[in-house]
């Protein structure tokens, strides 16, 4: 049931925000260059690695080492405005689409935290991870790793597909709000570094 929810949404969403695409991806390309996409491996269900689609927000930008300069440096302007109004996710449709990922589930998060997780953390990939979820309407960067793990975890053990329409109202909120979109001291959010 939730397989086909997510695929039928995303193949009409795709379709409605096709304008949109061709816009965002236009104005990357004359304000950023190449490339329009930001592409990078995630774990997804049962730590299956797949690639992950956003719109790139971030600048090329290097220092004089040829080291790419801080993320609050090269997230400006447009990629700042993409960023936080949550369009760089729109590409994420397409992971739905071909199963990798649902509308609602845990935030996928990168390869290099799968060895820090503790047992009851890991089972946040006891289910298919998603664009939203019930971390991210309750405080989503704004919130401490092992608050965020929680949220992950009683998600997976109380989904329902009333839940998810709660959240993905919630989510639909907290973006007109553009709320909780960075951390007190980091862009987007810092690094984990394992449970304390």
């Amino acid at each position: 049931m939730k397989r086909l929810f997510d695929f039928l949404l995303a193949f009409i969403l795709i379709i409605l925000f096709s304008p949109l695409y061709i816009v965002i991806s236009l104005l990357i390309w004359l304000n950023m260059g190449r490339p329009i996409l930001f592409r990078q491996k995630r774990p997804g269900y049962k730590e299956k690695i797949f690639s992950i689609y956003k719109f790139r927000t971030m600048t090329n930008e290097k220092d004089q080492n040829g080291d790419l300069l801080p993320d609050k440096q090269r997230l400006v302007g447009l990629g700042k405005f993409i960023r936080t109004t949550s369009l760089d996710e729109l590409p994420q449709l397409l992971n739905v689409l071909k199963g990798e990922m649902s509308f609602v589930g845990p935030r996928p998060l990168l390869i290099e935290y799968l060895d820090l997780y503790n047992e009851q953390q890991k089972k946040r990939h006891d289910v298919k991870p998603g664009i939203t979820g019930w971390a991210q309407v309750n405080g989503r960067n704004a919130i401490s790793w092992e608050q965020k793990f929680e949220y992950d975890v009683w998600y997976v053990e109380h989904q329902s597909f009333w839940l998810d329409m709660k959240i993905l109202w919630m989510t639909f909120l907290k973006v007109l709000k553009r709320s909780d979109i960075s951390s007190s001291s980091h862009v987007t959010m810092e690094k984990f570094k394992g449970s304390v």
